[in-house]
């Protein structure tokens, strides 16, 4: 797997996690277990800012599943559209790229940070007919405690990550990230994962 190097909320990290395999037309992944809710969580300034400025990107369809069926064509489009954005846009930290600490926004200059990253990979799958309620930007703290923003892809056999930091999409307990919370499934807002740790991340504390 090829290392990156990338920037998000101020900090640079690398990380290089397993192996990417050679998928077979029809592999399906399994992630085991899914994260589990725990109660309200105060959404992101940036996300707040994000969706008073693009309502329709954060609105909550219910008629849509809170979970998709994962398939082989399914697993290929999520792969590509993760590959595709990942070499797309530039990194760039908010405070280099606008002045300020924090800014989601969809990287339409072809520059952004790790929470711009999901958001377009985001629209993109959700434009694709993935349903948008089971695509949940997620706040972690990542592998040298830094707060770092990914996609959560939520399927019938389990949760996975898209991530600005790698090409692989792993289960979110393969990441050895802590996590902290998602967008709410079901109303506009966020939701606790308690602080969830991943057993990676356990077992490096």
């Amino acid at each position: 797997m090829t290392i990156k190097t990338l920037l998000c909320a101020g900090a640079v990290a690398a990380l290089s996690l397993g192996q990417v395999p050679a998928f077979a037309s029809n592999f399906v992944p399994a992630a085991h277990q899914p994260t589990y809710a725990e109660g309200d969580a105060r959404a992101p300034f940036g996300w707040v800012d994000f969706c008073r400025r693009m309502p329709g990107e954060c609105d909550v369809n219910r008629a849509e599943p809170e979970r998709v069926t994962m398939t082989p064509q399914l697993w290929r489009l999520v792969r590509q559209v993760n590959n595709g954005v990942n070499r797309e846009i530039e990194p760039m930290t908010d405070q280099a790229h606008w002045g300020t600490v924090e800014s989601w926004d969809l990287p339409s200059d072809g520059i952004g940070d790790c929470e711009d990253f999901a958001l377009l990979k985001r629209k993109r799958l959700s434009e694709a007919g993935v349903s948008r309620r089971a695509l949940r930007m997620t706040v972690v703290i990542d592998e040298v405690g830094d707060g770092h923003a990914v996609l959560m892809l939520r399927t019938d056999r389990g949760d996975f990550i898209l991530d600005n930091k790698r090409d692989d999409i792993l289960a979110w307990a393969d990441t050895g990230y802590t996590f902290v919370k998602r967008e709410h499934e079901s109303r506009v807002g966020w939701t606790s994962l308690g602080g969830a740790r991943s057993p990676l991340a356990t077992a490096a504390r």
